[in-house]
């Protein structure tokens, strides 16, 4: 059921619980997040809930470094493709509106940078202890 925008943290907790649901099942993504994750999970979720508050209300809860627990996940640009497709379908499924846009341009840039980054990391032989 489609949504007006994104405009609370509950609303937020909706886009990141659907979202993370979908990758759990997703035979390109879920190995990936769910060894990364391990039992984790409730913990990992809180941090994203964060995150996207911090990001999507301005509503200041994040406060880290995204990239480095990234940084040594081996994924390339297939992962980032089917990442990105599952998150704008989420954010289109459940919200329209000026943050529901922002969100799906947000996750986009994220998405591109990670992809540099780990690309880099790994063609430099560079390794980050996370």
């Amino acid at each position: 059921m489609r949504q007006q925008d994104i405009l609370s943290l509950d609303d937020v907790k909706q886009l990141v619980n659907t979202f993370y649901g979908k990758v759990r099942e997703d035979e390109t993504l879920a190995g990936i997040f769910n060894e990364r994750i391990g039992n984790r999970w409730p913990e990992h979720l809180e941090k994203m809930y964060r995150f996207w508050q911090t990001v999507l209300l301005e509503d200041h809860t994040y406060f880290g470094a995204p990239f480095p627990p990234h940084a040594n996940l081996p994924v390339e640009h297939l992962h980032f493709a089917k990442w990105l497709e599952i998150f704008h379908a989420t954010v289109n499924e459940l919200f329209v509106g000026e943050k529901a846009e922002e969100a799906k341009w947000r996750g986009s840039r994220m998405a591109e940078m990670f992809q540099i980054k780990i690309a880099h990391h790994w063609q430099t032989g560079f390794r980050t202890v996370v």
